[in-house]
């Protein structure tokens, strides 16, 4: 299972597995793959303390993920408190008011006080690179990845001169050639399937049309990977490992909140919907009641990114504390994989099942040559 990325950042197995908490990922990279912390959700000084944390658990090395959309609404302003206050005034009241009415109708009760949603998160440049600052940091950080567009030439070349890889995901072979163009170390190419901001191209497709577009830069696939078999038919077409999230929302180590672990476990691969209710950007997730109501015509429409999670911001924060009142309304980000989460494992047993399912599939096919 070695290819060459693999080399390049001294992991046993080409599984790389994204993921908002901190134990999902030490719990990765210290089982032989490559656990990648999503950092949209924290502040500069909230990282820090995450990846300090990582720098004493991980054996190895990691990763951090970033969002840095190519198209933003307040592109170009780095200054964050401007940037925020400008955002702020373009926010039509009515969809503050719209976003408060769903959750008071679903009985999901009110913040505390003294608890405010943090409504910027990572999704701009100025926001964004303060991360990367804080990621440079840390010395068992080896590689940074983009959610979203091609990362701003300054910020690859930020990354590349401290020795580190720089990665971009993309759903299209178009976006892969501006990322090759651009110089990153690796692409993720993720298919539709996959949880949270995804394209429109199924992975079976997409994935041979990126690795043709991107050679010679490794691609990682991504889209609906939960099984050594997936993962095998991504080696096959040329990808050079996979890039996985939903599976582990459901491990044990993860910090997902028991009501929406049910929810994920209950669901089926039917269940989804690709949805710009929450971030204002096409993002895979359960399908309830919050997203039903922003599609209907006469209900406000989802603002861009990031105005509709400046919106959204405090939905998600009472969504998290309250998730066995909020899962009708809750923000439950997730792929179509979500069909086959039926039973909580840990960490370690999801990669050794991947690794069992993976050498089985290809001893398979080898089974079915000529003279095997």
């Amino acid at each position: 299972m070695k290819t060459e990325i693999c080399n390049r950042l001294e992991i046993e197995f080409p599984i790389f597995a994204f993921s908002h908490c901190r134990d999902v990922v030490a719990a990765v990279s210290n089982a032989g793959g490559f656990g990648v912390l999503g950092a949209v959700g924290f502040s500069a000084e909230q990282l820090r303390v995450e990846l300090d944390w990582l720098d004493e658990h991980v054996g190895g090395g990691y990763g951090v993920d970033i969002v840095i959309p190519g198209k933003y609404v307040g592109m170009g302003e780095t200054d964050v408190e401007k940037l925020q206050a400008m955002l702020a005034a373009q926010i039509p009241a009515e969809h503050r008011a719209f976003a408060k009415k769903l959750l008071a109708d679903h009985g999901v009760p009110e913040l505390p006080a003294d608890e405010k949603p943090r409504e910027l998160l990572g999704w701009t440049e100025a926001t964004a690179g303060l991360q990367v600052a804080v990621a440079l940091e840390h010395p068992k950080v080896k590689a940074i990845a983009n959610a979203l567009g091609t990362p701003p030439a300054e910020v690859i070349t930020e990354i590349q001169e401290t020795g580190r890889l720089v990665g971009a995901l993309c759903g299209s072979a178009k976006q892969a050639l501006a990322h090759k163009a651009a110089g990153v170390d690796f692409i993720i190419a993720q298919g539709t399937e996959g949880g949270g901001h995804t394209g429109e191209i199924g992975s079976i497709v997409l994935w041979p049309e990126v690795i043709e577009a991107a050679a010679p830069i490794p691609v990682l696939a991504a889209g609906g990977i939960g099984t050594g078999r997936q993962m095998a038919a991504a080696m096959a077409l040329g990808a050079q490992g996979v890039w996985t999230g939903s599976i582990w929302l459901t491990v044990t180590e993860a910090d997902t909140p028991p009501a929406q672990k049910e929810s994920f476990l209950r669901a089926t691969s039917k269940d989804t919907v690709r949805s710009r209710s929450w971030t204002g950007k096409p993002c895979r997730m359960l399908r309830n009641d919050w997203t039903e109501a922003w599609e209907k015509p006469e209900n406000p429409k989802p603002l861009g990114m990031p105005l509709q999670f400046m919106v959204t911001a405090e939905a998600v924060t009472r969504g998290h504390h309250y998730a066995a009142k909020a899962q009708a309304v809750g923000f439950n980000p997730v792929g179509q994989i979500v069909g086959r989460m039926n039973e909580i494992r840990s960490v370690r047993h999801v990669i050794q099942d991947m690794v069992q399912d993976y050498i089985a599939a290809t001893e398979r096919l080898q089974g079915l040559l000529p003279g095997a």
